[in-house]
């Protein structure tokens, strides 16, 4: 049992999923946070899609 364990303990393949997976997690907030706040950003992106409504004519 005590094999099994440190077998289990020192046994690394999945960490780089786990650690991929914080990473996209903590990219999604930062732009959740970005695009949840009225600022430059959220205006950029407001006027470009007027712009292209606009000519496109809908």
């Amino acid at each position: 049992m005590k094999s099994l364990i440190t077998r289990f303990a020192r046994d690394e393949s999945g960490a780089t999923a786990i650690e991929y997976g914080l990473i996209a997690a903590g990219l999604a907030v930062v732009v959740i946070a970005i695009f949840q706040t009225a600022g430059p950003v959220d205006t950029l992106i407001k006027n470009l899609f007027a712009k292209v409504s606009t000519a496109a004519g809908v």
